[in-house]
């Protein structure tokens, strides 16, 4: 999962960068508004963390911005406000949730899954598959009632596809989802990805649709 924070606070910046990393989640951190507005018109993220006081455009400017053209992303907002009128106004611009500062980072995490599950629009947290089952907020994967180890990278890219099953992703599309800025990208690591996850899971639960990518069927063929 890629995420786009937009917070000045150097060190909650650090701190969710590093503490979200080895949950499963790429997070890309812009460090003022004009550089979330970069990020946020390059549409590469899944969900944005938004600070709302930024320096050059505010975090609820940004966020009007986003609902203004049609941005359905969701967006969770990261703010020391703690009033009742500045979660109100917050929500009212199109906030999906409000988290007040200081947090716990794996709370962070629980309410980045449940906004993302809502958005999918599943109810049940774990992504069932029929025999194949993805908890993400456990990160663990089952077949046929059997756990299936897999290293982060496997799991990123699993799970990015068993989030709508069905539905090719292209190779680009992968790569955005498993690596954030500056992070070097070999010319076949997504490829390199899908045999491993094919060697433990089967073949038949990576499906490739030429010319179009990469997709998990909704049940074993």
């Amino acid at each position: 999962m890629r995420v786009l924070l937009v917070e000045d606070d150097v060190m909650i910046g650090e701190a969710v960068q590093q503490g979200l990393k080895p949950l499963g989640m790429t997070v890309d951190w812009a460090r003022d508004g004009g550089e979330g507005e970069t990020a946020l018109n390059c549409g590469e993220h899944e969900l944005v963390l938004l600070d709302l006081s930024l320096p050059r455009k505010s975090g609820l400017q940004l966020l009007q911005g986003m609902r203004r053209r049609q941005d359905g992303r969701p967006v969770l907002i990261l703010t020391a406000r703690d009033t009742v009128e500045n979660r109100i106004e917050g929500l009212d611009a199109g906030a999906d949730d409000y988290v007040v500062k200081p947090f716990d980072l794996h709370e962070l995490a629980a309410r980045i899954r449940a906004v993302l599950r809502r958005h999918a629009g599943r109810v049940d947290p774990v992504i069932d598959l029929g025999e194949l089952r993805v908890n993400p907020a456990t990160r663990e994967v089952t077949l046929k009632g059997q756990p299936v180890t897999l290293s982060a990278r496997e799991y990123a890219l699993l799970a990015a596809l068993a989030e709508r099953p069905g539905v090719p992703l292209s190779r680009a599309q992968l790569e955005e989802r498993l690596y954030g800025w500056g992070e070097e990208i070999g010319s076949n690591t997504v490829e390199v990805y899908i045999h491993a996850l094919r060697r433990k899971l089967g073949p038949d639960w990576i499906k490739n649709l030429r010319g179009v990518g990469y997709f998990v069927p909704k049940a074993a063929a």
